[in-house]
């Protein structure tokens, strides 16, 4: 034993937790919400009251509730992984019939001083729910047909609720982090094969069956796909959006325009400015230069996520870890190929960056989970 670690065991015990925190990580994290405090202060043309002052309020509560949830014992967010799952699944039930409504969407809890949304807080249990079931169950067990159906429909019950919002984005990121889960715990490559296998034949019928007598899609689909392949067809209608956002990121250039001098966000040409495109303004702002210093922050995140989960010998927390890095590596990387034309626009926020309530708070506490399976990993005496 160290003297250094001789000296930890003599801290009680609330403070040497604080200690074992994965401080790198808070650092980053800290570092990605001011990137985006800066931001939403930019496209509100210098003022803080309109979006900026209200996500650090939200940032403060998130970084609270971080702590409070990594002062807890790991053990304790197993056991509560089930009651999690299933509480999330029945407000997703309750936001079908009563939910409220915004942007043409059914998708929140009406709380009063702020809107729930259950599907965000669902790509989290869900992670937590599989790590647990993992754990439990024996590893030679993991690949066998039976206990392979039990996690595919722990993931497809959420998906299609979320399907119903509609909110594609989200069950984009809920089957890419539930499938994620499966793969790390060991579930055989045959089953992703075949599953990926099935999706590209699927997209080669629907571009086949194009003007036949059984084509599987509508017309006015097909014109939605068209439209992605090359927004210039509609570039005023439904090319908007990512017409806008290209300009955007093209006239950055290297070092960007300056701060607060982007033209495509103060003239109100870029949609959801603050939302899902804030990356667009971030990188018209600071160009090549600043999208990719924010590039490399999520990656550092994902890094240190990474080395605690493989450092860690409980099966739970290091299956959780992953998980977690896997949602939020999902998380930014669709929002970036959106904004880029690179993927269909599916409405989904710039982790940490984006303003919003619901999203980063979750994805927060998300990383307070993070913290509990670091501090409490097991050590060696």
């Amino acid at each position: 034993m160290s003297y250094l670690e001789y000296r930890l065991q003599t801290v009680p015990t609330g403070l040497r937790k604080v200690l074992h925190l994965n401080w790198p990580l808070i650092l980053l994290i800290c570092a990605i919400a001011s990137v985006g405090f800066l931001m939403l202060y930019s496209v509100a043309g210098g003022s803080l009251s309109v979006w900026a002052e209200p996500q650090m309020k939200r940032f403060a509560m998130g970084m609270f509730l971080l702590f409070v949830v990594a002062m807890v014992p790991i053990w304790f967010w197993r056991n509560m992984s089930t009651v999690g799952y299933v509480l999330t699944l029945l407000l997703l039930v309750y936001v079908e019939f009563a939910g409220a409504t915004g942007m043409g969407a059914q998708r929140w809890i009406d709380l009063g001083f702020m809107r729930l949304q259950p599907s965000e807080l669902m790509k989290i249990t869900m992670v937590m729910f599989l790590a647990a079931y993992y754990d439990w169950l024996p590893i030679e067990k993991t690949s066998r047909p039976v206990w392979v159906l039990v996690p595919v429909i722990l993931i497809m019950l959420p998906v299609l609720l979320v399907l119903r919002q509609p909110d594609l984005g989200t069950s984009i990121l809920l089957m890419a982090g539930g499938g994620t889960i499966m793969f790390i715990a060991g579930v055989h490559w045959a089953y992703f094969a075949t599953v990926i296998g099935t999706a590209v034949a699927a997209v080669v019928a629907v571009f086949q069956s194009r003007g036949q007598d059984w084509q599987l899609l509508k017309d006015y689909q097909y014109r939605r796909i068209d439209t992605f392949l090359d927004p210039s067809q509609d570039p005023l209608g439904a090319g908007y959006h990512i017409t806008q956002a290209k300009i955007a990121l093209g006239s950055g250039g290297w070092s960007g325009r300056g701060f607060m001098q982007g033209t495509q966000s103060r003239l109100n040409f870029l949609p959801e400015k603050h939302t899902d495109f804030i990356f667009t303004t971030l990188a018209e702002e600071f160009g090549f230069i600043g999208a990719f210093s924010l590039l490399i922050l999520y990656a550092l995140v994902i890094f240190f996520c990474v080395v605690s989960a493989l450092s860690n010998k409980d099966r739970f927390a290091s299956l959780l870890t992953f998980g977690i890095a896997a949602t939020f590596f999902f998380f930014f990387a669709v929002n970036m190929a959106m904004v880029m034309g690179l993927a269909p626009v599916v409405g989904v926020p710039l982790p940490l960056v984006s303003y919003g309530g619901s999203a980063m708070l979750v994805l927060l506490i998300a990383f307070g989970l993070v913290q509990s399976a670091h501090v409490h990993r097991p050590r060696q005496a």
